[in-house]
């Protein structure tokens, strides 16, 4: 049986149970997560990625210098389903392949950006904190009973959102460009063009990947023709929000809310986000359920096996 070292850089990765570190130890593997309590993981993985076979990775960068320094590496297994931290073409051009675990977290992903869209309609967050300063605030809130949602990024997550707020009774308009009729008829939905969308809806739910042609896909002009009483949330991934035009849209007025589980920089500490009362933010916890570790550990163990074992992987990106 070969012998292979894998590690593991992804904090949540078999928290939740064992499955994941069986199936690999009984494969052979010798399994090594990296821990903060360790030293910074950045540097315990330059160390340790040397003489690695695979990685099961978090949302650490894997730049064309880190890639190179790997001897023997295989697979890099994203414990997720954004890949925007890892420089593919580098993986490629070493044979290396890069892997996903689609599918997995799309539960908790959904729960979570209809959680982030009661709580700023309702203001749930802004009188928790009031009422633990001492103060008794009850601003006026937004029903989501029968409003417009939009839905940019119709793939898993954002279907699972579609399915959740069709309890809402909610008119659901989606944005995405391989448009799924089966899934529009079901659950009531409607493709419209990317305009319509930003004009029309009440929330707005982005699921699109981060890509040149997504980054910084709201903005300025996206949020004057926004509604003013328009909420947006974003569980996606950091930088498809213009997040200074955010904060002018957000400070004036131009609209009500936002949500994001997902900025430029993670945590967003330091944010000028952070003043802002009509503005919450989340430290991309959106696959941080007990379900979603167990399913995506045990996907992300099984795609570094695939590849190591025959050489393929039907999740792979490259």
């Amino acid at each position: 049986m070969a012998n292979y070292k894998v590690i593991v850089t992804a904090r949540s990765f078999g928290n939740t149970d064992r499955k994941a570190y069986d199936l690999l130890e009984a494969a052979g593997c010798t399994v090594k997560k990296l821990v903060a309590a360790d030293g910074p993981v950045e540097e315990q993985l330059r160390r340790e990625i040397v003489d690695a076979d695979a990685v099961i990775a978090g949302l650490e960068d894997y730049d064309k210098a880190l890639i190179d320094s790997a001897k023997q590496l295989k697979v890099i297994s994203r414990y997720g389903v954004g890949y925007d931290k890892v420089d593919v073409a580098a993986a490629t051009e070493k044979g290396i392949q890069v892997t996903i675990t689609p599918g997995a977290n799309g539960d908790s992903v959904a729960d979570l950006a209809v959680a982030l869209m009661l709580d700023c309609a309702r203001n749930v967050t802004f009188m928790n904190n009031s009422i633990k300063s001492g103060k008794q605030e009850r601003p006026s809130g937004l029903e989501m009973w029968e409003k417009t949602l939009g839905v940019v990024g119709a793939g898993r997550i954002g279907k699972g959102v579609a399915y959740r707020c069709k309890g809402f009774r909610m008119r659901i308009l989606c944005y995405d460009q391989f448009q799924d009729q089966a899934f529009a008829d079901e659950v009531g939905a409607t493709y419209v063009d990317f305009d319509t969308l930003v004009r029309e809806s009440d929330f707005i739910t982005l699921h699109s990947p981060l890509t040149p042609e997504t980054e910084n896909m709201f903005s300025t002009a996206q949020f004057a023709a926004m509604k003013d009483t328009a909420i947006l949330v974003n569980t996606a991934r950091g930088g498809i929000v213009d997040e200074a035009a955010l904060y002018e849209a957000l400070k004036s007025g131009q609209i009500r809310g936002a949500a994001l589980d997902a900025t430029v920089v993670e945590p967003p500490c330091d944010s000028p986000l952070t003043e802002l009362p009509n503005c919450i933010l989340t430290p991309h916890a959106g696959a941080a359920t007990a379900e979603a570790s167990s399913k995506m550990s045990l996907m992300a163990a099984q795609n570094a096996l695939d590849v190591l074992q025959s050489g393929g992987c039907k999740f792979k990106v490259n």
